[in-house]
């Protein structure tokens, strides 16, 4: 693929993005290594290689999902600066 001026200025208004010449000369150029690196793959025989969904086998583990009773009601109400019989009472939020 080529890299012109012209593509240059779309990416930098699709990106919000402003280049004086040299910046635009300097983009160009590695624009053109990105695309020319990317290009290498084509050379590679892929046709047995499968894709890749998982970057590794590890599989999470999870825990069995149990109910705890830790602390009471009470014990929670006990320190609570205001409440209102079962409920801790905080300010209005709008």
């Amino acid at each position: 693929m080529n890299i012109n001026d012209e593509v240059v200025e779309k990416l930098a208004i699709l990106a919000r993005l402003e280049f004086n010449e040299k910046e635009k000369a300097e983009i160009r150029e590695d624009l053109g290594k990105i695309i020319s690196f990317v290009e290498k793959i084509n050379e590679v025989d892929l046709s047995d290689v499968e894709p890749l969904i998982y970057i590794t086998g590890e599989v999470n583990v999870m825990r069995v999902d149990e109910v705890k009773h830790d602390i009471t009601q009470d014990d929670a109400l006990r320190n609570a600066p205001k409440k209102d019989s079962d409920y801790f009472k905080v300010p209005k939020v709008l």
